[in-house]
């Protein structure tokens, strides 16, 4: 568990008078199905904040990267319905693993965060037609097939869409050596 996980956990205690195993049992018995209609529950009749009625939701519904059984299971589950972009994701998982031995892959709910001293990359097969690899390059322009990342809540500053296995390409795995190198 992270250390801000941990934190918030010893302050929902704090704050509440009841643990997250405590919230999680009234929640299940509530039986919601939906993490919008928990956040909703908490903030209305609990007087939770958004970060904290997020984190018991999560956990609540066994929804975030922490509760999965584990991190392959997790990543597996990414794929289901999108399995024609499997080869890319161990194609990409090969060549960046290969560019030191601190590199991190770090499996989430919808994508694979790539770390080493900060987060450099996201590989996420997003549709079941558009494989997006983001990368954190801030400050350098769009050229080529690197593009700028539009969405205003965007963890990466650029991506590169991705549809067939031949199309990672040296350009492709040079953009990735530079968010790298850049984030040691």
């Amino acid at each position: 568990m992270e250390q801000a996980e941990q934190t918030m956990l010893d302050n929902l205690h704090k704050n509440t008078g009841k643990s997250l195993d405590e919230w999680v049992t009234l929640l299940r018995k509530e039986n919601f199905q939906k993490h919008g209609e928990i956040l909703k529950h908490l903030k209305e009749n609990h007087g939770f904040t958004h970060g904290f009625a997020n984190l018991v939701a999560h956990k609540t519904l066994k929804s975030d990267a922490g509760s999965a059984d584990n991190q392959e299971e997790l990543v597996q589950k990414q794929y289901k319905g999108k399995e024609q972009f499997w080869p890319i994701y161990q194609k990409l998982t090969t060549e960046i693993a290969a560019f030191g031995s601190d590199v991190e892959f770090a499996p989430k709910i919808s994508y694979v965060s790539v770390k080493r001293k900060k987060q450099f990359a996201l590989l996420s097969p997003v549709t079941k037609t558009r494989f997006e690899i983001g990368i954190n390059l801030k400050g350098q322009a769009p050229q080529g097939i690197l593009e700028s990342e539009t969405k205003s809540n965007a963890m990466c500053s650029h991506k590169i869409v991705i549809n067939h296995e031949e199309q990672i390409n040296s350009e492709v795995i040079s953009w990735l050596k530079k968010a790298f190198e850049s984030a040691g």
